[in-house]
C-alpha cells in the first residue's frame, strides 16, 4: 500500500550507515506493522495485532521456521527503523516500488490491490466520473482521459491522504495544483475527517476503504474509477534490509508456498471479501 521523498534521503542516510553483517541462522525475527490500518492489520482490545498480515505472518514464519515477534510501529518512521535495526522486516501494506529498492529490499509480492477516492456518500462528489469502472496505469503516466477528468471535478477540493505513501504521491502528482492536499499520519484520522466533513475527499488502498466505509456506517463511498498496475509498483511484499538476502529468501519462499495452496487466497477472503492474491 505505502512513499515519500522526505523519507528517501533520510532512509539512505540510515542505510550507508548500518554496516554489512554476515549470514544468520535466523532462528528468531521481529516484524513490525501499524496495527492501525484495518483490515490488513490492527490493534485488538487486549494490545495483540490482528488483521490479514498478522495472520499471514504466522504462516510464514511457521513454513520459514522462524519464531517470529509482532511489534506496532509508526508508519512514517518503519523504513529509516528498519535500516537501524530496531525489527528485521516491515509488514505493513508496503508496496514495492523502485524508489524503495533503492535503500532496502523486498521478498516476492503476497498481494496486490487497487487504489481510489472516497467521499461522503451525499457530497456532491459522489458518483464522478468514472465510478464503478477500473483503470490500469502506470508510473508517471499521463493523459489519462478518467483522471483528466477527475481533476476538472476535484478543482479547488481538499483531498485527505496518509502521508509518506505511494498514494500520497500520486495525488501530489496528479492533483497537487488543482487541490489543497492533507497529511494525516494515519487512514483513520483522515478518514473521521471525511466523515465529518472537514475534507472534501480521501485517496487509499481500496480494500482498506472498504473497511473503514463499515467503521463509518455507511456515510462514506468510493467516487471515480479504481485504478490499478503498475503505478502502485509490484504488489505489496515484507520489507528487508539489503544485507539480509538470507532472511528475504526464506520469506520469499514461504510466501510461494502460501500462494501456491490457497492459503494467501483464503486469508484475504476472510479479511477483504476479495482475493488480494498476485497474478502469477
Amino acid at each position: 500500500m505505502k512513499l515519500a521523498a522526505i523519507l528517501l534521503s533520510s532512509a539512505v542516510a540510515l542505510s550507508a550507515l548500518v554496516a554489512p553483517v554476515s549470514a544468520k541462522d535466523w532462528k528468531t525475527a521481529t516484524i513490525t506493522l501499524e496495527g492501525a490500518y484495518a483490515p490488513w492489520n490492527m490493534t485488538n482490545a487486549d494490545g495483540t495485532l490482528g488483521g490479514f498480515e498478522p495472520e499471514l505472518a504466522k504462516v510464514l514464519c511457521e513454513r520459514a521456521k522462524i519464531e517470529c515477534t509482532l511489534v506496532a510501529s509508526d508508519w512514517d518512521g518503519m523504513i529509516p527503523a528498519l535500516n537501524a535495526g530496531k525489527f528485521d522486516v516491515i509488514m505493513d501494506a508496503l508496496s514495492i516500488t523502485e524508489e524503495r529498492k533503492q535503500i532496502i529490499d523486498f521478498t516476492v509480492p503476497y498481494a496486490a490491490t487497487p487504489a481510489a477516492f472516497a467521499t461522503a456518500k451525499d457530497s456532491p462528489l459522489a458518483n464522478a466520473a468514472g465510478t464503478g469502472a477500473i483503470i490500469k496505469m502506470t508510473p508517471g503516466q499521463t493523459g489519462v482521459k478518467e483522471i483528466d477528468a477527475l481533476k476538472e471535478a476535484f478543482k479547488g477540493k481538499t483531498i485527505g491522504i496518509q502521508a509518506a505513501t505511494v498514494y500520497a504521491k500520486f495525488v501530489y502528482d496528479n492533483f497537487g495544483e488543482i487541490a489543497q492536499i492533507r497529511e494525516y499520519k494515519t487512514g483513520a484520522d483522515r478518514d473521521l475527517d471525511l466523515q465529518n466533513g472537514r475534507i472534501d475527499l480521501g485517496f487509499d488502498d481500496a480494500v482498506y476503504f472498504n473497511s473503514a466505509f463499515e467503521t463509518a456506517g455507511g456515510a462514506l463511498a468510493f467516487t471515480g474509477p479504481e485504478i490499478i498496475g503498475p503505478i502502485w509498483g509490484e504488489g505489496e511484499g515484507l520489507g528487508i534490509r539489503k544485507a539480509d538476502t538470507d532472511l528475504r529468501d526464506k520469506f520469499s519462499e514461504a510466501i510461494k508456498s502460501a500462494l501456491a495452496d490457497g492459503t494467501v487466497k483464503n486469508l484475504s477472503m476472510k479479511w477483504f471479501k476479495v482475493d488480494v492474491s498476485p497474478q502469477q
